[in-house]
């Protein structure tokens, strides 16, 4: 297991406005923790280095792009659950997105972006067909809010 890093307040503050735009100026972080540039830089290559960066993204809002159908799917596992064996299958199928496990019922959340609902519709049997799987269930997003920071 790798040993977790200690982040002080300020550390904590430059991963919130990291998270709320990845692409914000040193210089606009730096006033914001009331550093200079070169102690921001400093800090932020620590983060990375230590891994509590792992990568710089995009997010995407989907409701603005004409096509698209976002889903959530449940995941019911058998009993002779293999889990690393269950996260592999999943992860071959390109239009999974994310894979949450959970504790309680169900056991993961899966979430797919497929263009229509013939693709759903195959998505979703494809993820039946897995060896572990017990069942699904599948809601359709309508609409997505998330909190930044």
């Amino acid at each position: 297991m790798t040993d977790q890093a200690t982040l002080d307040r300020t550390d904590r503050v430059i991963l919130d406005l990291l998270r709320d735009n990845a692409r914000r100026p040193l210089r606009e972080i730096a006033a914001a923790v009331g550093l200079t540039v070169a102690p921001v830089q400093r800090r932020i290559a620590r983060l990375e280095k230590l891994g509590v960066i792992e990568r710089y993204t995009v997010k995407i809002n989907h409701g603005r792009i004409a096509t698209g159908i976002e889903a959530m799917t449940e995941l019911h596992f058998a009993d002779d659950l293999d889990l690393a064996q269950i996260m592999e299958f999943v992860a071959q199928i390109p239009e999974v997105e994310e894979v949450l496990t959970l504790a309680g019922d169900p056991d993961a959340l899966v979430r797919i972006r497929v263009e229509g609902v013939d693709d759903l519709r195959r998505v979703v049997s494809k993820l039946r067909s897995g060896d572990g799987i017990a069942g699904t269930k599948t809601l359709v997003v309508l609409e997505q809010w998330t909190r930044l920071g």
